[in-house]
């Protein structure tokens, strides 16, 4: 790895007004504006070059808005399928592996594309930001790639996770003592989490990482499109992802569209078929229902919803779809369409993709694969079409099988309903 890297040369600019300022830091919106928008990265060197291997991930630094290379990271993996392709009967099917598949060149030792986040996230921050603690939220998976960056690179990092999803955060040696949990308690969701991590990044000291309005965050989940477009030389006509914030479909937009400023990979925008676990679907129904905003959802009937559904991941109960350059708009412009998998349907994906392809999913990516074989099922996919099968996560059932397991264990699981000030006074006693 190259380690004078010179921090890519970028601006931002307000999805809303059009208006480009500098990046003063860690800007997550646009300044002086009251619509709510994500800002976007716009690269000062409109045509991706790529980097070698030896970059990992930060081969494609040229579009993502970092400062600095960490060590360890992995790009994402792309190949031509060939046997769920014959079995689908589609002759340019194409999957992008983030995961654990060493055959293949995929060495992800957290088994998801959350690292292309992570990494990305942390390139951003600037030396001064050491001082304080990142805050991040997460179902499970995102969590155990930040765990893991920040970890490995001493960045003080708290996270906050529901109790129920504490399984997730398995690593293959302990943490550095500069990355702490907290939880809500069990019965929670995602949902919550959020909140407590709001509540935490009003306290001295805190800072959010930011979700979805964090351009590096959506530029690191990019890097899965740029794999693809430029493995197949060319925009792919589809693209197939299973959503609960729907960050991820934003960020492959957003790239598509750079792509055609780039002009070497065509000039059309791929159909974006993002998909959910039911019965937890509130952006199918917000979508269905032509709203741009999202439908109301009772929050006891949510949260007994996301324990029905085995990709606990997709949970997003306030997702950045309505937001300007969200992902209502990302459908909009694709002509895409939001799907809908059963757990059984899920399941039986799976295990079509570990006969055909070789390797276990993450449950999301089960709910991605399930949504491509209901697609061509209902004959909503051309046999010839370039489709792009975005795999978030996989081989982890290998992994583990491979490598002694560790659990990071919470400091202090918080009631629903905790008081903000018990909560500043716990967390304020934690030594990162």
């Amino acid at each position: 790895m190259n380690h004078n890297f010179r921090p890519t040369r970028y601006r931002l600019q307000s999805v809303a007004t059009g208006k480009v300022f500098d990046d003063t830091g860690w800007l997550l919106e646009a300044t002086d504006e009251d619509k709510p928008t994500l800002v976007r990265a716009v690269y000062n060197d409109p045509r991706l070059n790529l980097f070698d291997d030896s970059f990992g991930l930060y081969r494609y630094a040229s579009w993502l808005p970092v400062n600095r290379m960490l060590q360890g990271s992995s790009a994402p993996v792309t190949y031509k399928s060939e046997g769920l392709a014959a079995h689908l009967g589609l002759k340019n099917l194409y999957i992008t592996f983030s995961g654990w598949w060493p055959e293949i060149g995929a060495v992800m030792p957290t088994c998801s594309f959350k690292e292309t986040e992570a990494y990305a996230v942390c390139g951003r921050m600037t030396p001064e930001m050491s001082q304080k603690v990142l805050v991040v939220a997460s179902a499970g998976n995102t969590a155990r790639a930040f765990a893991k960056v920040c970890s490995d690179n001493l960045i003080p990092l708290l996270l906050c996770v529901p109790e129920d999803n504490l399984d997730a955060l398995w690593f293959d040696k302990p943490l550095n003592d500069c990355v702490k949990l907290v939880c809500t308690a069990s019965g929670s969701d995602y949902f919550d989490a959020i909140h407590l991590s709001n509540l935490i990044c009003g306290f001295e000291g805190f800072y959010a990482e930011g979700g979805a309005k964090n351009v590096a965050r959506r530029d690191g989940m990019a890097t899965t499109m740029l794999s693809a477009t430029t493995f197949i030389g060319r925009i792919p006509d589809y693209y197939f992802q299973a959503v609960g914030s729907g960050t991820g479909a934003i960020a492959a937009w957003e790239a598509n569209l750079r792509f055609l400023s780039d002009g070497r990979y065509g000039s059309h925008k791929m159909k974006l078929m993002v998909s959910q676990n039911e019965p937890f679907v509130p952006i199918y129904d917000a979508w269905k229902a032509g709203s741009r905003a999202m439908l109301p959802y009772d929050d006891d009937q949510a949260r007994r919803d996301v324990e029905q559904i085995n990709a606990k991941v997709l949970s997003n109960r306030k997702p950045p779809y309505p937001i300007t350059g969200g992902l209502f708009d990302a459908l909009s412009d694709t002509s895409g369409e939001v799907l809908t998998v059963s757990n059984e349907a899920a399941d039986a994906a799976a295990e079509l993709f570990e006969r055909t392809e070789g390797n276990d999913l993450h449950p999301a990516a089960s709910v991605a694969t399930a949504s491509l074989v209901q697609a061509v099922a209902d004959k909503k996919i051309e046999p010839e079409a370039v489709v792009m099968l975005n795999i978030t996560g996989g081989g982890e059932a290998r992994y583990k099988a491979t490598h002694k397991l560790h659990y990071l264990k919470p400091k202090i699981v918080f009631d629903i309903d905790a008081a903000s000030e018990f909560i500043q006074s716990a967390v304020s006693r934690m030594k990162f």
